[in-house]
């Protein structure tokens, strides 16, 4: 049927006995129209098709009807009825078609939307109205409302289903987390907490506004038996929307709502949660609109807001925002801002090892984490700059779904036959050059390159190992011996007769500065000086390793050509040429899957760990099938928990991640911006006297005097301090520990870029 406006005025005049003039208002998924009689008195038509259930429109009804006795009676509509005293009118049409047809009265007041609601007391009094509201339906029933319903936050976790329908890797990935925060932190407990009839829709378009005091609520379609917890979840969401501070806003709701309906202390545990997954319904069913091509502008009314507080409330530490809602209930708070850490650093001394170092002079106790964001247990939220372990972010839901139900279903060693590892091995395998076949999985990056190394002299049959100055591969005994940075310490184990140390192609610092393809070639002499050496005394290198960005060496690009000189050396001389990938492969320099692409060489072994498994223990040395068979030897390889189930669905999610959500790119793209940023401080601040890097691994140089290049001291450790201060962490390198190093999470925004450069800025200012 054709609802025109003439329509309208005639089924009501016909059914109604009343003559008004009817206006089309918006409406999610029934006809509303405003009537006007002639003397100025309005109603509200609601028309819903046979595709609505009839019990549900009763049980509406019924429940409008309920509250008309109780202390809101006032503040909700009732029901006109018909000719014939009933409060549901049946059209049928001549084809069969059913409508049915409801006429309430209306609200005066302004809706919620239209109004300025930065006022605490009204924030308060919406909780207080909807806490009156459940506490006069904690005894109402009706079978029609216990049903299964998108909009209910209860079925939170159905929206993963329309997850794909969100065109943004950023937007998705954010919502996909807290949908996982839903599975894993809310649904374990919400069977046991209160349930009864909610109104579920209490948003700024329902909540009627007169001042400061809330004076009606509409429309009650979206009813169900729940959570009630959940009640306040949605209205929390709604009120939060256009708030700058929406924590506050939302500490206000709840305040209003316990003063009237108490609130129980487990309910506010996840109350945070419950907002994020009311949004994440939203957001997921406005991109599947979408998808539709609907013309319904009333589907994605709230989408731009609820993407701006999605974003809002990723930035508020969960722990702050339970804290805040458990004093507005006058429950004892979780957050001890004198909280010293002495008990919990005394137990860690007297158990763990003292040489074990802990971040920061006032140190952190991260509590949760959240892709590229670390939260505290006094409520502080922090962006992550520098843990590159986290590849694809912390908690990245991807990868921790993987994990969970490969560990429920199956995990073991490799002596099993299981697709598992031969799957992964093929994978990662597509990412290199065809030339690296074989793959030795184990679980660190310290594994893997004591691994190569081992592999590497009983295939050449010799000993000698070259290194960079300042180089670092790991904490075993072998990777010690061939790490400069730990050997040539002050308490270190001095340098082996077998290690030996090529320059450090530093471009910045070294005595080679001119990265036209010369200064590479002068660095290489080094490496060349050493073979010379060896060859004698009768000896050839085993392996030539190297990072392809320095890490330790002070976050460094290679100088043009590097590689490629030093492999041509190192091959020429029967040794096999390892690529330390470690800290800089998976897409993290951005315009290439791997460090050594952008030399453009053909390493013989690729080491890599870290990134591999987004924080899981796992790591990996690809070789060539000649060097495999070589150490095939009849000595059996076997590494415990190397190759595992666990961690190849690990590493299959990371890499899928990588691929799927263009990480690589944005690495590249976020790095850009970055680096730009903080190459624009320069202008400003003369004690930075490089920047330098590839995508998200960047390093920031501070220098006393930039002619000179002097180091600056331990001011760099207060600098560090006042960044962690402003809610960005970041730690320090080099072989004169005056390198700021930037290696966060290859989700890291253009906007986290931005605002740690702008904090950067601030602190340089103050130093």
């Amino acid at each position: 049927m054709n609802f025109t406006t003439a329509a309208i005025e005639n089924i009501v005049h016909n059914y109604y006995e009343l003559t008004v003039e009817a206006k089309a208002l918006d409406g999610y998924d029934e006809l509303n129209f405003i009537l006007t009689e002639k003397f100025g008195k309005k109603y509200i038509l609601k028309i819903a098709s046979e595709q609505h259930d009839k019990d549900f429109i009763d049980a509406q009804i019924k429940i409008i009807r309920h509250l008309r006795n109780s202390p809101i009676a006032d503040q909700v509509q009732y029901y006109i009825n018909n000719k014939k005293g009933e409060a549901l009118t049946i059209i049928e049409e001549g084809g069969g078609e059913v409508f049915y047809c409801r006429i309430l009265n209306y609200l005066e007041g302004q809706f919620w939307v239209d109004t300025p609601h930065d006022h605490q007391d009204l924030h308060e009094n919406l909780g207080g109205f909807l806490g009156k509201m459940d506490d006069a339906l904690k005894d109402f029933k009706h079978p029609s409302m216990h049903r299964h319903y998108t909009w209910d936050i209860s079925t939170a976790r159905d929206a993963h289903q329309k997850l794909k329908f969100i065109q943004s890797h950023e937007g998705r990935r954010l919502v996909d987390y807290f949908l996982l925060q839903f599975e894993t932190v809310v649904l374990p407990t919400l069977s046991s907490f209160r349930h009864s009839y909610i109104h579920n829709d209490a948003n700024d378009y329902n909540v009627l506004v007169k001042g400061n005091e809330i004076i009606g609520l509409i429309d009650f379609g979206d009813m169900v038996y729940s959570a009630t917890i959940n009640n306040l979840a949605v209205a929390c969401t709604y009120a939060m929307l256009h708030s700058n501070d929406p924590l506050t806003v939302a500490t206000s709701v709840v305040k209003g709502y316990h003063n009237v309906y108490p609130i129980e202390e487990k309910e506010l545990s996840i109350l945070y949660y419950l907002i994020a997954a009311r949004l994440c319904i939203s957001l997921t069913q406005s991109s599947y609109n979408a998808s539709l091509s609907t013309d319904n502008a009333h589907h994605f009314i709230t989408e731009k807001p609820a993407w701006k507080l999605i974003y809002q409330l990723i930035e508020i530490n969960p722990i702050k925002a339970e804290d805040a809602f458990r004093r507005a209930c006058n429950f004892n708070g979780l957050i001890d801002q004198n909280d010293t850490y002495q008990s919990i650093e005394d137990r860690r001394q007297k158990h763990i090892g003292k040489n074990l170092s802990i971040s920061y002079q006032s140190h952190l106790k991260i509590d949760k984490g959240a892709l590229q964001y670390l939260y505290d247990d006094k409520g502080n939220t922090y962006i992550d700059c520098v843990n590159n372990v986290s590849h694809v972010g912390h908690c990245h839901p991807v990868v921790a779904r993987a994990m969970q139900k490969q560990i429920a279903t199956l995990n073991t060693n490799t002596r099993y036959l299981n697709d598992h590892i031969i799957n992964y091995a093929e994978a990662l395998l597509a990412t290199l050059p065809k030339h690296l076949k074989v793959c030795y999985f184990t679980n660190s990056g310290s594994e893997a390159n004591d691994l190569a190394i081992r592999i590497s002299k009983m295939v050449t049959g010799q000993e000698d190992v070259i290194v960079l100055d300042h180089a670092y591969h790991g904490t075993s005994t072998t990777t010690m011996q061939i790490s400069p940075y730990k050997f040539d310490k002050p308490n270190g184990i001095g340098q082996m007769p077998w290690v030996h140390k090529a320059m450090n192609p530093d471009i910045y610092r070294g005595a080679y500065q001119n990265n036209n393809g010369e200064a590479g070639k002068a660095y290489a002499a080094s490496v060349a000086d050493i073979i010379h050496t060896l060859k004698n005394q009768d000896k050839k290198p085993a392996a030539f390793i190297c990072e392809t960005l320095l890490g330790v060496g002070g976050q460094i690009p290679l100088p043009k050509n590097y590689l490629k000189e030093v492999y041509s050396i190192v091959q020429a001389a029967g040794g096999i040429c390892i690529a330390d990938e470690v800290q800089v492969g998976f897409g993290r320099v951005g315009s290439k899957f791997w460090g050594f692409e952008l030399q453009d060489v053909m390493p013989d072994m690729v080491v890599m760990g870290k990134p591999i498994g987004n924080g899981h223990p796992l790591a990996a040395v690809v070789m060539t099938e000649a060097i495999a068979e070589n150490f095939n030897n009849g000595i059996e390889f076997f590494n415990t928990y190397g190759g595992n189930p666990v961690s190849m669905a690990t590493g299959a999610a990371v890499l899928k991640t990588i691929q799927d959500e263009a990480l690589q790119e944005n690495a590249l793209n976020v790095g850009k911006v970055l680096l730009n940023s903080l190459q624009a401080l320069m202008s400003k601040h003369s004690i930075i006297g490089d920047v330098r890097g590839e995508g998200l691994f960047i390093g920031v140089e501070l220098v006393k005097d930039r002619i000179t290049k002097e180091p600056i001291g331990k001011e760099i450790n207060q600098i560090v301090e006042a960044l962690k201060n402003k809610g960005f962490l970041i730690s320090t390198d080099g072989p004169y520990n005056n390198v700021l190093k930037i290696k966060p999470p290859i989700v890291f925004s253009e906007k986290n870029a931005i605002d740690f450069s702008n904090a950067l800025d601030e602190v340089l200012l103050m130093a």
